[in-house]
Order: structure tokens, then sequence, then C-alpha cells
């Protein structure tokens, strides 16, 4: 993109791009390999087809399922949205059935998978004897921003092509062939709250060129959101004692606040949870959420290894994560494993699957030909 930006601004994203923990092998889409990048509306089409369409037919011919049995359909993909719809083509694609129940969501970020599963979930409740497919991207071929604003220069550097599929199931049948029951999706919105609102937003700068913008406050931002999830979360997966814990913690704060002792008891969430998975939106947010649920570097292994081969793939991130911990071998039967999600709004969104089945780590995923490498060192950032 260095053809495209004055000195000072490709120098800012070599910095961001130095400090990101990001890796060689994260992949653009041909569109930004251009100098200048060709934002065609054609390129985000063939970007959307690039991406979905090999892992939809990979997932329906690995589980022998015909397309023609899908009931739900549900694709997110947040700064771009065509008409046809992303369902509407891969439909097309496919030949889904006429009466297939269709959803397209777009502008709600990086939560957005998550939040597709939490609408899969609601559905599956209504419809009995239903295959729900779950399709997480985001298209960002047209979405490069080309002004001066360092605010938004910052997304030009993060985010990278990926995306998944997932396949959701009420029938009982394929209780025995699945690998993960939903236990518990949790959502958190703040968006009542203007710098919440505010904190990741697409708009125009003075000189009219549109981007998205990251604020200063986002890492607080997404840490009062945090909270706020974990509120509602951790009653329905802690242990009583560590409950009890929490609730003596907050009575201390309020009987000896005057006294200045404000230190906050964080629950042992590792008494909950086997495995983490928190969106790679990048080194600083991995960071931050580890800080504040007083996890280990160990914890936050596969959101690394994520962002550093495949960089900030918005809302399929969280199921590059738990590829990597199943390419590991490190998920057993009866594990639980925590995806943690943030998005626009601003949103955090928590759900929480219980391994049902004993996983071959030599299945074939997105991590197979790397795995062998992986952790890797990511050096410190400058």
């Amino acid at each position: 993109m260095g053809g495209t930006f004055s000195t000072d601004c490709s120098e800012f994203q070599e910095r961001v791009v130095e400090r990101s923990g990001i890796g060689d092998e994260a992949c653009m889409p041909i569109a930004l390999h251009e100098l200048p990048p060709e934002a065609y509306f054609k390129a985000s089409l063939e970007e959307v087809e690039q991406v979905l369409f090999p892992i939809v037919e990979d997932l329906l011919s690995k589980h022998s399922i015909s397309p023609t049995s899908i009931d739900i359909l549900i694709s997110n993909c947040s700064l771009f949205c065509p008409t046809p719809s992303i369902t509407a083509m891969i439909t097309n694609k496919f030949g889904f059935r006429s009466n297939i129940k269709s959803f397209s969501l777009s502008g709600m970020g990086c939560g957005a998978g998550l939040l597709s599963i939490s609408l899969a979930k609601d559905l599956l409740k209504v419809h009995k004897n239903s295959l729900a497919l779950v399709l997480s991207m985001e298209a960002i071929s047209t979405n490069a921003y080309h002004g001066k604003a360092k605010s938004m220069l910052v997304t030009n550097t993060i985010f990278r092509m990926g995306g998944a599929a997932i396949l959701l199931s009420n029938k009982k049948h394929d209780e025995q062939r699945s690998k993960y029951k939903l236990l518990h999706l949790v959502r958190t919105h703040m968006g009542s709250d203007d710098r919440s609102y505010g904190s990741v937003i697409q708009q125009d700068d003075g000189d009219g060129f549109v981007g998205v913008s990251l604020s200063r406050s986002l890492s607080h931002v997404a840490g009062n959101a945090l909270r706020t999830n974990i509120s509602e979360l951790g009653p329905l997966v802690l242990p009583y004692l560590e409950q009890l814990r929490c609730g003596w913690g907050a009575v201390h704060r309020k009987l000896w606040v005057t006294a200045g002792r404000k230190e906050i008891y964080v629950p042992d969430f590792k008494k909950a949870f086997e495995h983490f998975c928190i969106h790679a939106g990048g080194r600083a947010i991995i960071d931050a959420v580890e800080s504040n649920l007083k996890l280990q570097k160990e914890d936050g292994e596969a959101s690394r290894m994520t962002l550093h081969r495949f960089g900030n793939t918005s809302s399929s991130s969280v199921w590059y994560e738990l590829c990597y911990l199943e390419a590991k071998g490190k998920v057993k039967k009866g594990d639980r494993i925590w995806q943690i999600a943030f998005g626009s709004g601003f949103k955090c969104n928590s759900a929480v699957w219980k391994s049902i089945s004993v996983l071959d780590p030599q299945e074939r995923n997105a991590w197979s030909d790397r795995i062998h490498s992986y952790p890797v060192q990511i050096p410190n950032a400058p």
C-alpha cells in the first residue's frame, strides 16, 4: 500500500505491523496486493467466493452432507453487504432448498461470529430436527483506508483474509458424531454508552476517505464490556466456592473503600475452563484479557499463534484458535472451552463449549500443514 500514502503514513503502518504480532503467512486478498490497491466491488465478491466456497464444500464433503439437508443458513460479514446477499450466493452455488431459512448479518464487527451462533441456537430451539450452517468472515478487499488519520490507518495493518464454517444440529442421532455441545452463550451490548458506541466506528475523515476508527479508549471499553459479560457468565460456570469469594470480595470493597482498599477479586476461571479462545484482534487485546482474567501466557497460546499465522480474521478468529487446540491434541473429552469475542457497538460475547468426543489431532484442519512448527517465539514489540 506504500504507493498510496505519504511517507509519514507508510512509516506509521510499518511500525504498527512490527508491533502487531502478525507473521508473514497471514493472507491479504489479491486486490490489496496491487499498487495502488483496486477497491472494486467485484474484488469483494471474489474474496467472498474465495473464502467461503471452499470451506462450505469441504465441510459438506467431510461429513457426507447433502446441501439439501441444510435447514438454516446464517452468514456474517460486517463491512460487505452485497445484493443478492452472501447467503444467496451460497444458496446459488450449492443448490440449497427453496425453503431454507437464511440470514445475512452485517455491521456487527468481530463479535458477530458468536452472535451468529446465538441466532442459530435460538432458531434450533424453534425448528426441531434441523441442521444450521453458520459462515463467518470479513471482506477486506474494498475496505482499505486511504486517508491519513492514524486511528483509521491501524485497521489496514491488522485485518487479514479468513473464514469459518460451523455446522450445528439438534438431531438426536447427530450427538454421536458431534465434537462439542454448546453449554452457554452470553451476549453483552454496551451501545447505550457513548464512549463504548464510538470506540470502533466506520466514518469518513475530513478529506472524505471512509475507514474504521479505533479510539484510544478501546482497551478500557473492552475491559468494561468483559467485566459486564463475566458478571453474567460467572454464576453459570464457576464453582460455588469461587462465587462466594467473588461475593465476599464485593462486600469487602464496599466496607473498606474509604480506607483505600479497592482491590477487585478476580475469580479463577481455570477452575471452570480447560481452554481459552480469546479473539485475536491484536496483541494488546490478548494481553489485556489475560491480565484482566489473571491468566498465564500458555492460556493465550492459541490466540497468539492464530494472530501470528492468520492475523485478525475478525469473526472467524475464535474458530482458528479452536482448530489450533485440536491440532495440538490439547482438547480432551469432557474439556470446556471459553470463546471470547469483541465487536463494534460495543459488544462482548462469550460461548462455552464442552467436548463430547475423542478428537483426533491428525484430522485435517486449517493448521494441519504447519502445526508441527508451532508455537513460535514472537518477538516483543519494539
